[in-house]
């Protein structure tokens, strides 16, 4: 094999993929009592470990063979997928003739690509980062090129595109102030074994689109080769803003028919915080008696528990699935005879791919992640409707959106759940401030486009074949 860097390969760089490639089969060992209780309660991992073992590839093998090579797309979850599907749309424009194959890793992530990418040729799993299993997944996708949204590095993967000759470049990306951490941690333990092998997975990628200047330092830091880094933007910024749903208007029919108001939308609600959105929202109810809440957990998985903390809040609720209204597939479809009751207050979306399109009717908007220690969602969504991101304390993985929107006064951070029910109050109470906050943060989103230009053209040259790989 030759190295990135024209030289041969050097028997202890395979030696120190065999010892990843041995601790990556060991911590699958450590794991599998956890994903064996997973897939058996949730439906999680059987269902696509062919898939992500290389061994079967369903929605691969009915595509024909064609050439050039495919443009392959990595979305890791629903962020990811999100954040990326103009920037996909705008390649299948460009370049009709190639596969477009999307790849998630989690299941929310895949039937999001699913719903809002028909476009794709094909979505499947990404595959478990070992030699084989990656082999396999690039034989059947035979991509001209890997495009990897946001930071997810897989020493095998990178290794095999390498070998392959397949650019792998990284758009959006970012390194959390958590994740970066990590790594110097990591760094100050084995440093004298990881940082060289470090740099040299990140050597085999053709080039990091990173989000800011900061996050360009840090891949640096961690070894990425200088030449190869730039900064290109945010591809969240440029999210599309979704169509209604059948759902979606429904809903703004039958909330204004029987009077219910303000409207809040708890979006992307993790584990454990579903009680605390409902705490918040019982102190906007003191105020607001026909207020109603929309509780969007997460993952399927919380579905369940979601339900089980409404209940013991002694609230009534409805579960979507439970409305006779057609998915968000259906659009234009009739919505039915379904009927909001005087006594709900609480409709536990259930589904998947309907949270976006719900904002659009929020009189407060809650992002989820943020009130325990999970590090934060994307509040761009609702502030692209021009509604007002309220989160809480923990907001890691998106500092730098938070810092800006809160300090340009188009976003409130609240530190307990009643803190969050009294924003609400208090912006209901001042419809005047509502409205300059909710402009705010529409322009901040707005003026933030870009990224996904930026990036399709810096791809273009990687598939246009004018692109060298600098140090």
């Amino acid at each position: 094999m030759a190295c990135s860097h024209g030289c041969g390969a050097r028997p202890e760089t395979s030696l120190v993929y065999f010892i990843y490639s041995l601790l990556m089969g060991f911590a699958a060992l450590l794991l599998t009592p956890y994903w064996a209780v997973k897939g058996l309660r949730h439906g999680k991992y059987f269902s696509n470990l062919g898939q992500r073992l290389g061994l079967s590839f369903p929605t691969l093998k009915k595509l024909p063979m064609q050439q050039p090579g495919a443009i392959w797309i990595h979305a890791v979850s629903v962020g990811e997928a999100l954040s990326g599907i103009a920037l996909c749309r705008r390649l299948k424009e460009a370049y009709p003739d190639r596969r477009l194959i999307i790849s998630t890793t989690t299941l929310t992530g895949q039937g999001l690509a699913r719903e809002r990418m028909p476009f794709a040729d094909a979505v499947f799993y990404f595959p478990l980062d070992w030699a084989f299993c990656v082999r396999r997944a690039l034989q059947a996708v035979q991509p001209s090129i890997v495009v990897v949204l946001e930071t997810e590095i897989w020493p095998n993967f990178l290794r095999e595109a390498q070998r392959r000759n397949v650019p792998v470049v990284f758009v959006s990306g970012r390194i959390s102030d958590r994740s970066f951490a990590r790594y110097k941690s990591y760094l100050g333990l084995f440093g004298l074994f990881l940082r060289p092998f470090l740099g040299r997975v990140l050597a085999d990628a053709s080039a990091f689109f990173m989000q800011s200047e900061r996050d360009a330092e840090r891949i640096r830091a961690l070894g990425a080769p200088p030449g190869r880094v730039s900064v290109s933007g945010n591809l969240k910024y440029d999210l599309e803003l979704p169509a209604s749903t059948p759902l979606a208007d429904w809903l703004g029919a039958e909330a204004p028919r029987r009077g219910r108001s303000p409207i809040i939308v708890a979006g992307s609600v993790v584990a454990t915080e579903e009680p605390l959105a409902l705490i918040a929202f019982g102190t906007l109810q003191g105020e607001y008696p026909k207020a109603l809440l929309v509780l969007a957990p997460r993952k399927p998985e919380r579905f369940e528990a979601a339900a089980e903390f409404i209940d013991e809040s002694h609230r009534k609720f409805i579960r979507r699935s439970q409305l006779p209204i057609p998915g968000p597939s259906q659009n234009g479809a009739s919505p039915g005879q379904a009927v909001l009751p005087d006594d709900v207050t609480v409709i536990l979306l259930d589904s998947i791919g309907e949270l976006a399109s719900l904002y659009r009717l929020a009189d407060g908007a809650f992002v989820g992640g943020s009130l325990v220690p999970s590090g934060g969602h994307n509040i761009l969504e609702p502030a692209a409707f021009g509604k007002i991101p309220v989160f809480g304390p923990s907001m890691e993985n998106f500092a730098e959106i938070a810092s800006r929107f809160t300090g340009a006064g188009a976003a409130l951070q609240v530190e307990s759940p009643e803190d969050a029910g009294v924003a609400w109050i208090e912006l209901l109470r001042d419809p005047e401030r509502m409205k300059r906050m909710g402009e705010t943060a529409r322009s901040l989103v707005e003026g933030s486009r870009g990224a996904t230009e930026r990036a399709f053209q810096e791809i273009c040259k990687h598939l246009n074949g004018v692109v060298q790989r600098q140090r």
